[in-house]
């Protein structure tokens, strides 16, 4: 299958991109800079420059593609509507990436024991009604001719497959404790978030790829764990003593309001049904706990 994936120099994208060329499908990626492409091209990924602002580009490829992959950003609509309008009355495979923080809660790193499931959402939070919007413009987008699915990501964890990138969350703990030698999370850490591995992650963009039902949501997860029990698995890693406490303030100092109040501080426990009964999807790795204190510095 000839599939166009935006994205394809990031840590999903590329990952994917790399998961579909061992699997024998004809990849074209999205990159912003020709050494992108370039240290693309030396591992069989062949790719374009541009951005999503570029709608000629976007249609242009689209339209000659069996399929397309939006690995680029959750937030962009402008170029979600330009690939859906390209894809229109065509019956082609749109996959779109989105993120389930838009269910998370923003708590200050305090538990919470509600948990959603992929027909059981709740309404979006100012701060994530845009992508709400747009991952329901996307579903929708089934009734104009286009095999459309939603894949909701929760924390990914796991080494890229393709070109050194980063995740989002993780990461951003490792860093932060290396750089200060002390381990730290959002307020007290209590707070859970659902997750999954990068490599079921691939597994699954290659089942919806061939098999999805139209207008499908898929939350992609494999387990859960509470941000204190992977700080502190992160300072057994590091071999450095306690995590501790940060008051929201002075994490959004660090890392941001958007990272520390949603991608590090919130609850994000969901249930994801559809890829296991839809796509037979069986996921491999189940502890990021276990990741993290055997694989994450290797």
């Amino acid at each position: 299958m000839k599939v166009f994936l935006t994205g394809a120099a990031g840590f999903i994208g590329g990952s994917i991109a790399e998961g579909l060329v061992r699997a024998g499908h004809d990849v074209t990626g999205l990159v912003r800079k020709q050494e992108q492409a370039e240290a693309l091209a030396k591992l069989g990924i062949p790719a374009v420059v541009g951005t999503l602002d570029d709608a000629s580009l976007l249609t242009r490829q689209a339209k000659q593609a069996d399929a397309v992959i939006n690995a680029a950003s959750s937030d962009h609509f402008e170029a979600v509507k330009t690939l859906v309008e390209a894809l229109a009355g065509s019956n082609k495979v749109f996959l779109h990436t989105s993120g389930s923080s838009i269910v998370g809660d923003a708590s200050g790193g305090h538990a919470s024991d509600i948990i959603y499931s992929e027909g059981h959402l709740p309404e979006p939070t100012e701060d994530k009604a845009a992508r709400v919007a747009i991952d329901n413009y996307v579903l929708e987008s089934a009734n104009k001719g286009v095999r459309s699915a939603v894949l909701c990501n929760t924390l990914i964890y796991g080494h890229p497959r393709a070109l050194p990138r980063d995740s989002v969350q993780l990461p951003r703990l490792l860093k932060q404790a290396q750089k200060s030698g002390v381990v730290r999370h959002v307020g007290p850490g209590e707070n859970i978030w659902s997750n999954v591995h990068i490599d079921d992650v691939v597994a699954l963009y290659l089942l919806a790829l061939e098999n999805t039902p139209a207008g499908t949501f898929y939350f992609v997860e494999s387990g859960e764990a509470s941000f204190r029990d992977m700080s502190a698995a992160i300072a057994q890693a590091l071999n450095l003593g306690e995590p501790q406490d940060w008051p929201l303030e002075e994490a959004i100092k660090e890392w941001g309001y958007e990272m520390a109040s949603y991608g590090l501080g919130s609850n994000s426990r969901v249930r994801g049904k559809n890829a296991y009964s839809l796509l037979g999807w069986q996921p491999q790795r189940r502890s990021v706990i276990d990741w993290i204190r055997h694989e994450m510095m290797s």
